[in-house]
Parts: C-alpha cells; structure tokens; sequence
C-alpha cells in the first residue's frame, strides 16, 4: 500500500481506511477480512465527490443554470471518467480481490475500478478531513474542465432543432428504444427521427445524455460541424 500512497500524494494515519477501500466484496467474502467490503466507503466517497465537484462548479461557472450544472458534474464524474483516474494512480494493482473476479480481470473492470476511486476518495476524507479529500478530487476534475473546454456546454438537442425549423413541416422526435443495467448504472439508447426516418441514435447514462449523442450523431450525419 506505501506504493498507492505515493501515487495518492497522502500517507494515512490510519492505513485501515486504505485497506478496506482496496477490499472488493469478493473478497470480502471469500476472506471474511475485518471491515467487511469497501461498498459502504464507496457510497460515502460518491457523496463527497459530488459534493466537492459541485461547490467548483457553484462558485466557478456563476452563469450557468441548474440544470447545466448537473450535466457538467454528471460529465465529470461519470463511470468512465473515474475509471480513468483510477488508472492513473493504479489502484488496480493494489485491489484486493477474490480469486474469481481476480481471474476475470476485475482489476482492469471499468465499474470496480471506479468504484475503487470513491472508496479511496472516502478514505482520505475520513483520515485527514474535506481539504485533504478535495485537493484529491481537484487533482483531477481540473484538468478534465480544461481538456472539454466549451464542448461540454454544447446543446445538441437545440441545434438540431434549430437546423430543422427551417423547414416548418419537418418534425423531430426522440424515442427510447433500449434501457439496461442496474438502477444505479442505467444505459439508455435513444433514437432521432426526423418525421418517419431515423437520422441518429446515441446512448448516455440518463435519456437526456443518450438524446443529446443521438442529435449530434444526426448533426454530424448532415455534415454540420459540432
């Protein structure tokens, strides 16, 4: 574990709290280890991320609405991004993992390698408080503000519609054609007719993120660039 905190740039006082947030359930329950899984971190470590992604957001971005807000931090904190930032300390390596989910490649798995991130993220809380978890957190949600710059502000939706007003009889309509998952990691897929024709499809973690990939898909379809 001396190798995760040096790349967490955190040495803990209570180098407990880091175990069991490296303790997947399937291990915890091959093993029976002391503290149990690090499901209960993760949850609290997904409140303090939101948390600390939305005060940024509140006090830095004073002209967007609420629910631009929300898109952003969704954006921010996805299952994909948080995968991303696992890899990039290599929590991977340290997981504790049972011997099944270890010989499936659990540590490479997108959602235990996200889910890793947040019960860490609570670790450090707990161990040395919110100005230690958010400059943690910050270490990575900056960069990934810069890198999307204005297209996470981009409306699909509305350029479309705006694209097909020009002709008054043409009409749009999003349909949802798939859903799965579990209810805390939906998959949405939604289509975008233009009148009785498909011209695009997009899948998103709510109907409106997999509505606004269906209209860009369409927008660039139509060779208009987004």
């Amino acid at each position: 574990m001396h190798g995760l905190e040096e790349n967490l740039g955190y040495k803990f006082n209570n180098r407990d709290l880091l175990s069991n947030a490296l303790s997947h359930s399937s291990y915890a329950n091959e093993t029976h280890c002391f503290g149990g899984s690090n499901e209960r971190l993760e949850f609290l470590g997904d409140a303090v991320l939101s948390i600390i992604v939305a005060d940024y957001l509140y006090k830095n971005f004073k002209d967007l609405p609420e629910g631009e807000l929300t898109k952003l931090r969704a954006k921010l904190v996805c299952e994909k991004a948080l995968c991303e930032f696992s890899k990039q300390l290599e929590i991977g390596e340290f997981l504790k993992l049972g011997k099944g989910e270890m010989q499936n490649g659990g540590n490479e798995r997108p959602s235990i390698l996200a889910d890793a991130f947040e019960a860490v993220l609570a670790a450090i809380y707990l161990d040395g408080g919110m100005e230690r978890a958010r400059e943690h957190v910050m270490r990575f949600i900056l960069p990934q503000i810069q890198n999307h710059g204005n297209e996470t502000f981009k409306d699909y939706k509305t350029s479309l519609q705006e694209v097909v007003q020009r002709n008054p009889e043409e009409r749009l309509t999003y349909i949802l054609i798939a859903e799965s998952g579990p209810d805390h990691q939906k998959c949405f897929t939604v289509e975008v007719h233009l009148n009785s024709n498909v011209i695009g499809t997009g899948t998103g973690s709510s109907k409106r993120n997999a509505e606004q990939a269906a209209a860009k898909q369409a927008l660039e379809l139509m060779g208009i660039q987004v």
